[in-house]
C-alpha cells in the first residue's frame, strides 16, 4: 500500500516538475509579444494561442501534483477541528462519491474529443495561425490518467489514516515563500537573542 502511494506521489511530482517549466516558456513567449506589439508594431498571430494552450497544458498537468502535496482548495473550517480517522473517513466517501466518477468522466470525454481533434487535425479558430491544438486536447486524457492514479493514491491513504490514525504525507520538496521567510526571520532572531 505504501509503495504504491509514494509511486503515485513520485510520479504526479515528476510530471508536475516537469510541466511547470512551461512557466518559463510563457513568460519569455509573452515578453516577446509585448516587445514586439509595443515596441515594434508588429503583434504576432500566434501568441494568444501558444499562452493559452501553455496554461492551460500547466493546469491540468498540475494537478495531479498539487493533490499528492494536498494542496487543492478546501472549505476546512470543520475538517480542520476533525480528527485524522473522521477526516480520512469523509475524504474517503467524497472520493468515491464525487472524485473518481468526476476523473472518469475527463478521461472518457477527454478521450472523444481528443481522438476526434486528433482525427480532425483541428487547428485554432482564434488567430490566422491556424496554430494546432490537437494535442492540447490529449493533455485532457494525460492529465485524466494521472489524476485517477494519484486518487487511487489518496484512497489509500485515508485506509491507511483510518487504521493507523495519522495521516501519510507525501515528502516535502517546495515550500512556501512566506514560510521561507518566516523561518529565515525565526533563526536569525534566535541567533541574535540566544
Amino acid at each position: 500500500m505504501l509503495a504504491f502511494i509514494r509511486f503515485a506521489d513520485n510520479l504526479s511530482a515528476a510530471f508536475g516538475k516537469a510541466f511547470a517549466w512551461l512557466i518559463i516558456l510563457m513568460t519569455f513567449g509573452t515578453s516577446y509579444e509585448v516587445f514586439v506589439r509595443y515596441v515594434l508594431n508588429a503583434p504576432t498571430p500566434w501568441a494568444f494561442d501558444v499562452s493559452f494552450i501553455m496554461y492551460g497544458t500547466l493546469f491540468m498537468m498540475g494537478g495531479a501534483y498539487t493533490l499528492s502535496r494536498n494542496g487543492h482548495v478546501r472549505g476546512d473550517f470543520l475538517y480542520r477541528l476533525w480528527s485524522a480517522r473522521t477526516q480520512a473517513s469523509v475524504d474517503l466517501v467524497l472520493y468515491l462519491i464525487f472524485y473518481f466518477p468526476g476523473v472518469t468522466a475527463l478521461i472518457v470525454t477527454g478521450w472523444k474529443y481528443a481522438e476526434r481533434s486528433v482525427r480532425y487535425g483541428e487547428v485554432s479558430v482564434n488567430s490566422p495561425a491556424g496554430i494546432p491544438i490537437f494535442q492540447f486536447k490529449a493533455v485532457m486524457v494525460a492529465a485524466g490518467l494521472l489524476l485517477f492514479v494519484q486518487g487511487i493514491a489518496e484512497i489509500l491513504r485515508c485506509i491507511r489514516c483510518i487504521r493507523d490514525g495519522y495521516w501519510t504525507r507525501a515528502e516535502e520538496d517546495v515550500e512556501e515563500t512566506e514560510n521561507t521567510i518566516l523561518n529565515k526571520a525565526t533563526a536569525a532572531e534566535s541567533d541574535a537573542h540566544p
